[in-house]
């Protein structure tokens, strides 16, 4: 039994600079070179145009793979008046929002808040959260640290077919690093 314990921790203990390199090295060769991405474009995918939770359109401005998952920054282009998300907690990622224009509230854990123009509102990770868009458009930046999963979340609803259910909805949030915890929020 001691020997087992012996070579599990030896194997443990010869991985340990293995990984350590594997993240010095991923560091170097990290993409030192810039890049622009043109107002009312989106980089990679070009417009995400979302069915289900709301029909807005994402523009990817920063994604994940140009940072090694550090990083997300999308443009959302509100086209859905009284829609937004569902309640739900990104269990990794801390989010942030800008308003670029419109009106939208906000659910934060039991805290509500209307944002408009100029406003940003920070959503920590672990924290149930929500939105629904008040005015008849609006523009948002949506900053994700770390990136996670979101930018595939929005690939995967604009690649669906139909309108999902709320259960095919739950689970392509689950697919996605997300957890659907309540219903979306309503407007007062």
């Amino acid at each position: 039994m001691k020997r087992n314990k012996f070579l599990t921790s030896l194997f443990a203990l010869a991985a340990t600079p293995t990984l350590a390199f594997s993240k010095l090295q991923k560091s170097i060769l990290r993409n030192s070179k810039g890049f622009k991405t043109n107002a009312g474009e989106g980089r990679i995918h070009g417009h995400i145009k979302l069915k289900g939770v709301n029909s807005n359109i994402l523009d990817v401005k920063v994604s994940g793979s140009d940072t090694d998952g550090d990083l997300a920054i999308f443009e959302q282009t509100s086209l859905s008046q009284g829609k937004g998300t569902p309640l739900h907690i990104h269990h990794l990622q801390d989010e942030v929002f800008y308003v670029v224009e419109g009106s939208y509230y906000f659910q934060v854990g039991e805290d509500k808040h209307t944002l408009t123009t100029g406003d940003s509102i920070f959503l920590p990770r672990k924290v149930p959260h929500a939105w629904t868009q008040i005015s008849e458009k609006g523009k948002m930046t949506v900053t994700m640290q770390p990136a996670g999963k979101l930018e595939n979340f929005f690939v995967t609803m604009a690649a669906l077919d139909h309108e999902p259910s709320a259960a095919q909805i739950a689970k392509i949030f689950a697919d996605n690093e997300m957890q659907v915890v309540g219903p979306p929020l309503k407007i007062n």
